[in-house]
């Protein structure tokens, strides 16, 4: 009589590959981070000692120290700024232009970036940095 040895079922679960899918998935979240910045140009802003923060619409115009002008990360010079945020700006919606200075540049270079803003009853709000 020959003895028979019953054969069970072990049910396994390959984890070998789970680290190669959460080491892809941590490169892909630190990737689509450093994307969602919205100010990806660097500069050195005012200090204020109160700020606010903003929930509407915005569009931002950024101004380095060698006054090269950005309107959302595009470069523009300064005679096509004007035009360019009439046609970025949606008459439907409450937008707000945020302006981002460094603290070093000439209160000047910021009038003349601001009276485009009064020209054409824009609302411009300058950016600072918490003290």
């Amino acid at each position: 009589m020959s003895i028979k040895r019953k054969r069970r079922f072990h049910a396994e679960v390959a984890t070998s590959s789970l680290s190669d899918i959460m080491f892809f998935l941590l490169l892909f979240f630190l990737i689509i981070s450093t994307l969602a910045n919205p100010n990806v140009i660097k500069m050195t802003l005012p200090k204020a000692q109160s700020h606010e923060k903003t929930n509407k619409q915005y569009i931002s115009l950024s101004v380095t120290e060698d006054k090269k002008f950005y309107i959302d990360k595009q470069p523009v010079s300064f005679e096509e700024l004007e035009t360019t945020l009439m046609s970025k700006m949606n008459p439907e919606k409450d937008q707000t232009v945020i302006v981002r200075i460094p603290f070093n540049l000439q209160v000047q270079d910021l009038v003349d970036v601001l009276q485009i803003g009064v020209k054409n009853n824009l609302k411009f709000v300058i950016a600072t940095s918490p003290k």
